[in-house]
């Protein structure tokens, strides 16, 4: 078990004390004398270090029994990267919690995809956590609901099944014990403010919210690989907003996101309200905002060689995904081709296979193919050599029947091992998929073209074992440090498009 920064008193009071932003999310201050809990950043007068408690999560807060901060809103700060940047039992469980699996398949579903009993998780999440699965959810739930109530014209009972709560009456009872307020106070005091977003949007199903971030965010690399290796039908840069579709539990969506300098504008269009928890999960895993840039960059910092390049843009992202098997398709499609010709290669599959969508504000027009849609293409259709033919129609039979698993649950160690196992599968191939589907965040390409060229340029080793043997001081950071390397070259993926 892991101890969490909450168990640092001396260091959790100095954080409060100085109001600093960068430790939001990673715990949580609960004040003794007012029964309510905060994020380190609040605003608010910090109260005297003996009437102060830490805890490590809005759930244990709650379980505790106190509540919401309504001034400085808490449970709306980034998540915390601890569950972005381990791979173990903890780390795997809330990646799902997040993706809404509790809500969709309960805690029986949950343990199931984690391959442990229900008591084994419990226990690793209430010891580690302060608070169990369901509680978990429930805090999730109750955020949710909050920002339904309060950005969307939404009647109450709609909300609360939206949110994931199985009752009308369930839903009262959490918002009123977690907010001190009523459903239908919070939604009266919203208007003034709009604090969790911004005003409702006319358009059905549509709404506007912001995603918070630790600062700083470099959008560069991050919105610049997005749109340029943008996959047309599916995804586009349109109005200073990367678009895509999405493919979700209940039924599909479109989302729009736009950099600003203090949080990523979320534009999500939704078939089913009840998608929204795990649209915005998967959006914030996307554009990697729940990293820590600071302790990221630090690291990196300390090679004299990368130093003066994470001066240059500090807070580069990794950009990742929405649909880890959608990614996995593109990496072979991408093998040994330029970014266009990957471009081309994704197109003709998501013409001829994927499911239409309807785009009134812009070009969308498909989600990308399903792994059982793609396993049922004839392999004499697909116009590619016939080598990568087979390592593409391998992947998606192993993603279609289950045997490989890409989802946020999985070992990224065992699936990395897997991967390699299929034929056409090489390192980079490998490595590219556990840094960008995966989220393993010290993913290393010493075989990439752009990584070696650049490491050359900079000085460093440029074969791919001596490269490796000096990246070991960037662990556990090295997908980071990939970021750096490639932002050295003038390819379109490291610029913001305009």
């Amino acid at each position: 078990m892991q101890t969490g920064m909450h168990t640092d008193t001396e260091r959790c009071v100095r954080a409060v004390r100085s109001k600093d932003a960068r430790f939001d999310g990673w715990f949580f201050t609960a004040v003794l004398t007012t029964g309510i809990y905060c994020r380190p950043s609040c605003p608010a007068v910090p109260p005297k270090p003996g009437n102060m408690t830490f805890h490590p999560s809005a759930a244990a807060c709650q379980q505790a029994g106190f509540r919401a901060c309504k001034r400085c809103r808490p449970d709306t700060s980034p998540g915390s990267p601890e569950w972005n940047r381990r791979a173990d039992l903890t780390a795997r469980a809330m990646r799902l919690i997040a993706d809404g699996v509790v809500d969709r398949e309960g805690v029986p579903g949950l343990a199931a995809r984690l391959g442990y009993s229900t008591r084994q998780v419990e226990r690793q999440l209430l010891a580690e956590l302060g608070a169990g699965p369901l509680a978990l959810a429930r805090a999730q739930r109750a955020q949710t609901a909050r920002l339904l109530i309060e950005t969307t014209p939404l009647p109450m009972a709609d909300v609360a099944f939206a949110a994931g709560f199985a009752s009308v009456r369930a839903f009262n009872d959490t918002v009123r014990e977690v907010y001190a307020l009523s459903p239908r106070e919070l939604r009266t005091r919203a208007p003034g403010s709009r604090r969790a977003g911004t005003a409702p949007d006319p358009a059905p199903g549509t709404l506007s919210l912001r995603l918070p971030f630790r600062a700083p965010l470099n959008p560069d690399n991050l919105f610049g690989h997005l749109a340029a290796t943008a996959v047309p039908g599916v995804e586009e840069w349109r109005d200073g907003a990367y678009r895509r579709t999405l493919r979700l539990p209940y039924g599909h969506g479109i989302v729009a996101l736009t950099p600003n300098p203090d949080h990523i504008a979320c534009r999500l269009t939704l078939g089913d309200p009840r998608d929204l928890t795990v649209a915005i999960s998967r959006c914030r895993r996307l554009l990697d905002l729940d990293a820590d840039p600071v302790a990221v960059d630090d690291q990196l910092r300390a090679d004299p060689l990368l130093a003066p390049h994470v001066d240059k843009g500090p807070g580069r992202r990794v950009p990742r995904t929405v649909d880890e098997a959608e990614f996995a398709v593109r990496a072979v499609l991408g093998q040994q081709v330029s970014t266009a010709a990957a471009r081309t290669h994704a197109a003709r599959l998501v013409i001829t296979h994927g499911e239409p969508v309807d785009d009134p504000e812009g070009g969308l027009t498909h989600l990308f193919p399903s792994t059982g849609a793609l396993a049922a293409v004839d392999p004499q259709t697909l116009a590619m050599p016939r080598t990568r033919r087979t390592t593409l129609t391998t992947l998606v039979a192993r993603l279609a029947d289950g045997s490989l698993n890409l989802g946020v649950e999985c070992d990224w160690a065992e699936t990395r091992a897997r991967l390699l196992d299929l034929p056409g599968f090489g390192p980079w191939t490998a490595d590219v998929i556990a840094m960008r589907a995966l989220g393993d965040p010290d993913a290393f390409l010493p075989t990439d073209l752009g990584i070696r060229r650049a490491a050359a340029d900079l000085g460093l080793p440029a074969t791919p074992a001596a490269l490796t043997a000096r990246a070991a001081a960037w662990r556990p950071w090295r997908a980071y440090a990939v970021q750096y390397l490639w932002a050295t070259d003038s390819h379109p993926i490291n610029f913001l498009p305009v």
